[in-house]
This record gives C-alpha cells, sequence and structure tokens, in this order.
C-alpha cells in the first residue's frame, strides 16, 4: 500500500473541505453584504470589523442553541437527512481540478485533484441527484405539511432541471470528446491557441446559459426558490430543524452554491487556466504556478457566487407554473436545438 499517496490524497481532502466550510461561512456574509449595498443599508457591521466575525456568532448560535425533534416525526430519518445533504454537497467536491499537477524537484507529481475518473461529469450528475434525497427525507419525516409540500416542490424542480442541465452538457461533450473534469480543463489551456478561444464558454455560449440557469434550480436559489418560499410554505423542508441540524442544511446550500460555481468555471470558463499562463509558468517554479492556478480558478469562482446573490436580489421569485414551464417548454427545446447546432457545426468542419 502507498502511504505518501494515501497522505496526500487525505491532506488534500482535509483542505477542500475546510476551505468549503469557510468559504460557506464567509458567503453568508457575503449574502448580507451584498444585499445590504443594494438596498442601501450596513448590514453587519458589529461582530468584528465590518462584521467579518458574523459567521463565527451565527454558527456559535446555532451550535448551542437548544435541539428539539418534532413528537410526532420519524426520527432516525429526521437526523439523517441534514447529515445526507451535507454529505452529497462535499463529495461532488471530489472530481474537481483544483489546480495543475505539481512536478517536484525529486521526480514526484502532486495532483490537486481527490479522483480523476474518466466519467467525472456523470459522477457529479449522480451525486447531485442524490442530494435531493436530504431534502425529501427530511422534509418527510418533519410530519409537517408545509415541509413536506416544499421537499415535494424541490424533488420535481430537481428532476426537471436535471434533463435540460444534462442535454446541455451533451454539446458540450461531443466537442471535448470526453467526461474527465481533468481533461476538460487541459484542453482549455491558456486562452488563445492562434485560431480560437479556447474556453468552452465561447464554444458553447447557449450550452453554458442553459447550464446557469438549471444550476440556480438546482439549488434553490431565487428566482427559483420555490421549495422554500416563505411566503407560501414559512420555512420549507427545514421548517422543524433547529440547532446545528439546520446549520447543516443552510451551510450545505452555500457549499452547493460554492462547488456548483466551481464544476461552472471548470467546465466552461477555462478552469484554472488564464492568458499567459505559458509565460508565468516559464518563469516560476511549479508550487508558485500551481498556486497562482488555484488563486485565479477561486477568483473566478469568488465572481460567480457574488453573481448568485445578486441575482437574488434583483429577480422576483417565479410562480410555481411559470418555473414548470421554463424547464419543459424552455430549456429542454433550447438544449436539443443547440444540440443540433453543435453537430452541424462539428460536420461542417470535419469536412471543411
Amino acid at each position: 500500500m502507498d502511504w505518501s499517496f494515501l497522505l496526500e490524497k487525505s491532506v488534500l481532502i482535509l483542505v477542500i473541505v475546510l476551505v468549503s466550510f469557510g468559504v460557506a461561512a464567509y458567503a453568508t456574509w457575503g449574502e448580507r453584504k451584498v444585499a445590504a449595498i443594494m438596498q442601501d443599508r450596513l448590514g453587519p457591521n458589529r461582530a468584528g470589523f465590518m462584521g467579518l466575525l458574523q459567521p463565527l456568532a451565527d454558527g456559535g448560535k446555532l451550535f448551542f442553541k437548544e435541539e428539539i425533534i418534532p413528537e410526532g416525526s420519524t426520527r432516525t430519518i429526521f437526523i439523517l437527512g441534514p447529515f445526507l445533504f451535507m454529505v452529497t454537497a462535499l463529495m461532488t467536491s471530489a472530481v474537481i481540478p483544483w489546480g495543475p499537477d505539481i512536478h517536484t524537484a525529486a521526480g514526484n507529481v502532486i495532483s490537486l485533484q481527490v479522483a480523476d475518473i474518466n466519467i467525472g461529469i456523470l459522477f457529479v450528475f449522480g451525486v447531485v441527484s442524490v442530494g435531493v434525497y436530504g431534502i425529501m427525507l427530511g422534509g418527510w419525516a418533519s410530519n409537517n405539511k408545509f415541509s413536506l409540500l416544499s421537499s415535494i416542490r424541490s424533488a420535481s424542480q430537481s428532476i426537471s432541471y436535471e434533463l435540460a442541465m444534462g442535454l446541455s452538457l451533451i454539446a458540450l461533450l461531443m466537442m471535448s470528446g470526453s467526461l474527465s473534469m481533468r481533461e476538460i480543463a487541459q484542453q482549455q489551456h491558456g486562452f488563445w491557441d492562434g485560431h480560437w478561444l479556447t474556453w468552452n464558454v465561447f464554444k458553447q455560449p447557449l450550452g453554458f446559459f442553459i447550464f446557469m440557469v438549471c444550476a440556480f434550480a438546482e439549488l434553490n436559489r431565487a428566482p427559483f426558490d420555490l421549495p422554500e418560499c416563505e411566503s407560501e410554505l414559512n420555512m420549507g423542508y427545514h421548517q422543524e430543524y433547529s440547532s446545528m441540524k439546520l446549520g447543516l442544511y443552510l451551510f450545505a446550500e452555500y457549499i452547493n452554491m460554492f462547488i456548483s460555481s466551481a464544476v461552472m468555471v471548470t467546465l466552461f470558463w477555462g478552469s484554472y487556466n488564464f492568458p499567459g499562463m505559458d509565460w508565468v509558468a516559464a518563469h516560476t517554479n511549479a508550487i508558485v504556478f500551481a498556486l497562482i492556478c488555484v488563486i485565479v480558478l477561486m477568483a473566478k469562482i469568488t465572481a460567480f457566487i457574488l453573481f448568485f446573490m445578486f441575482i437574488r436580489w434583483t429577480l422576483p421569485r417565479f410562480r410555481y407554473d411559470q418555473l414548470m414551464n421554463l424547464g419543459w417548454k424552455g430549456l429542454i427545446p433550447l438544449a436539443l436545438f443547440n444540440m443540433v447546432i453543435t453537430g452541424a457545426a462539428i460536420l461542417w468542419l470535419f469536412n471543411k
């Protein structure tokens, strides 16, 4: 058994988990600050400088609050729901390449990806589809009609938009010829290869738009936050939860937003690649170059997270019939049209 390999992957997993929790914590602070700026107010400004300790205060409050389990609930499943939701949120990070391989002076190669599997995109879809069970179990086990309605909404919304999301990626796979996240990232090397812009968003703008809209729906983010709309269903599927079980649901939502942004950046926005990276690689050592690539990737992810927050406080919530019509009658036909156009373009280029 290669203990150095296990140690390397264990450290990488620990770092990814800690970074995910850190991003989720400060995404709550960022969301409130973005809302405050757009509504011309201050936002959190009491706990620490500019309210930077507010996430720690919120986490401490949830941790020390009394935990209440409803008398009529199915206790085991009620407890299992938030843990399943959190685990699936973290699992999707395993196939994301967080940076290029680091070639050390000793001849070793350090990979910044937990698992480079040749069906990485299918793995992401599989885990995301299981994640909705965390919502379903929590809503059903709560023995609350509002929670149950919310979980049913979430499941139907997830099924509807996963179809369009999957179809939007088929056109991308037709061009890349691979399901591996690392290979797709490497194909977008740099920014310009002398003939074409290498980032997939310039090759598949319609596919990216469809994928992004579906990502909003999969994350239950506004304007697709029907499963937890306060005006109709109180707090939605986590209405009966308290203490850290509620915290796990809330944290997992922001971790999902972080990972979804990472997936979109990896598939469409060049992953860790950036203009002039070959020059930077030639004038720095491998570790510094890898660190720069990781910073570039995180900057792109941060931009997407801020975009998610901007949309929340800009667009009003859809009605449920509008949400379903957009998924089935709008995005799915549009994704099929994009597949046809992509196939025709590939045939034309090969026969040229």
